[in-house]
């Protein structure tokens, strides 16, 4: 037998299971996620080892979604000092790199930039060359001070060879231990968002392998020193974690890419809009061809503008624990539900309360009644009537064209769904729902994602297909993927008008089977 184990790591709590080859669930485990998430973590993983009971020789992978990264960042803390070089001069110094940066956010990294010439045009063609000279006088200022580093230079997703260059003379002066992100392996259009992106990157790298070589001390601890150890990524893939070693922003979200992911696993449906409701928030996505539709638009990262690849997401404060007073939410009880809603023998009216009794269900540890003691039925359903309302709303706002379309509710607060929405063409609540997030991380394939920018006047239309499906294939095959696996799963040309040409974006996207 072939067991895998998928652990997630959300805002109230931290889910485990484990599954065969088939996808059947083994065992379940789901414990309060801890102030410092490794502790719920290790022991939602130390559970389902023990419940399991099998020979642990059975275990070949243990995926993870966690949300260090992005709690570090939120919260700046653990955050490394980072030097951010840009490559641009003369063209790009108009706006220094962190411009727009929360000034907490640039404290906490060090507000290190250094800028140099150099930079290429769209075709690849240098702008003015590389000062490397000027490059390698400017970084002994830092040698001894600085151990992470943020390489970005203009259009370098066309054409690294700058990048490359300043990473040579980066180890050279201030040592081949030194931390470094080169931008063009992060995303692609956008200086600025690039550049956002590569300086979080470098700043959580040390951290996040902190974190991995902590579960893989508990792993061995456990007796599973041959498992092979995954990251959830943030579009519904997952990575070895050497990968995630170098690039861990590509991990931030993956606990809800791990819900839409999950919820195609259990109902096997490729399209259709997820609610994952938990015990703050409903997080609504889309699936697409079986995977999380990701965000076209700069994404904001502790208040900061990126572009990396993550899930198209609306995060609504409508969970299980969402207190109701006279308005629906957005204050949450979030973790403590089973202490203080009325429900369960607390004093507070939650979301949770209104639904049992409105639906007419119980829980083992529930008692309706005791809601309908202190409010009356019609001021219950007039909340539930607007606890629909805010669903609605925000159902329309997902949708791409008009009609309506298939909703699957998954998450711990799924049951408050009610059993039709408008526009929603129908509803289904998959049987382990509340483990979808888990689920999503355990069943995961090997992801990878390329973009990049053409000219066609430049190169043949085919020749830059091919081109980029093989950079994408060689991505996978770094990140974990059997290369005799890898499939393309989407490829996708936008137009640039405003470059010459014939220009356009072109993104493919690759997954393939773990090794």
């Amino acid at each position: 037998m072939n067991i895998r184990i998928g652990i997630d790591v959300g805002s109230t709590n931290t889910d485990g299971v484990a599954i065969d080859e088939n996808n059947k669930i083994l065992v379940t485990e789901k414990n309060q996620t801890s102030a410092d998430i490794s502790t719920g973590l290790f022991k939602t993983l130390t559970n389902v080892i023990k419940k399991l009971g099998t020979d642990k020789s059975q275990i070949k992978q243990v995926m993870i979604g966690t949300t260090h990264g992005l709690n570090a960042i939120s919260a700046r803390v653990g955050l490394e000092k980072v030097l951010a070089i840009r490559i641009g001069l003369p063209a790009g110094e108009g706006i220094p790199p962190m411009s727009d940066w929360p000034l907490d956010l640039k404290e906490a990294i060090g507000n290190n930039i250094l800028m140099v010439r150099g930079g290429h045009e769209y075709t690849g063609d240098e702008i003015v060359p590389f000062d490397a000279e000027g490059l390698k006088e400017k970084l002994k200022e830092y040698k001894g001070k600085i151990h992470s580093v943020a390489i970005t230079s203009i259009f370098s997703f066309v054409n690294p060879k700058h990048e490359i260059e300043a990473e040579n003379i980066v180890k050279e002066v201030l040592g081949d231990d030194t931390s470094i992100t080169l931008s063009h392996n992060i995303s692609s259009l956008g200086l600025l968002e690039r550049e956002n992106s590569t300086i979080l990157n470098s700043a959580i790298r040390l951290l996040m392998i902190k974190i991995i070589n902590s579960i893989k001390e508990t792993l061995v601890k456990l007796g599973l020193n041959a498992v092979n150890l995954y990251f959830s990524q943030n579009d519904g893939t997952v990575a070895s974690s050497d990968f995630v070693e170098k690039f861990p922003i590509f991990t931030v979200a993956g606990p809800i890419s791990n819900s839409i992911r999950g919820a195609f696993v259990l109902t096997h449906v490729e399209n259709a809009v997820v609610f994952d409701i938990g015990g703050t928030t409903t997080n609504i996505g889309v699936l697409t061809n079986g995977y999380p539709r990701e965000s076209s638009n700069p994404v904001i990262i502790g208040g900061v503008r990126t572009n990396f690849r993550m899930p198209d997401i609306i995060a609504i404060p409508l969970g299980g624990g969402t207190i109701i007073d006279k308005n629906v939410g957005p204050r949450s009880v979030g973790y403590k539900l089973t202490k203080e809603a009325i429900s369960f023998g607390g004093d507070t009216l939650t979301a949770t309360d209104v639904a049992l009794n409105i639906k007419k269900i119980d829980f083992d540890r529930t008692d309706r009644k005791r809601v309908l003691e202190k409010y009356s039925i019609d001021y219950l359903d007039n909340t539930y009537s607007k606890m629909r309302a805010i669903w609605e709303e925000n159902l329309d706002k997902v949708k791409v064209k008009g009609g309506d379309v298939e909703l699957i509710a998954v998450g711990g607060g799924s049951f408050m769904i009610p059993n039709n929405l408008k526009g929603a063409s129908k509803i289904k609540i998959p049987e382990g729902g509340q483990y979808a997030n888990a689920i999503g991380a355990a069943t995961s394939l090997i992801g990878a994602k390329i973009e990049k920018a053409y000219s066609y006047d430049a190169i043949k239309r085919d020749d830059a297909i091919l081109e980029t499906i093989n950079e994408a294939n060689s991505l996978a095959i770094q990140a974990g993927a059997l290369p005799s696996s890898i499939e393309v799963k989407e490829i996708d040309e936008v137009s640039m008008p405003y470059l010459p040409g014939n220009s356009v974006k072109l993104s493919v996207k690759v997954v393939g089977k773990m090794i």
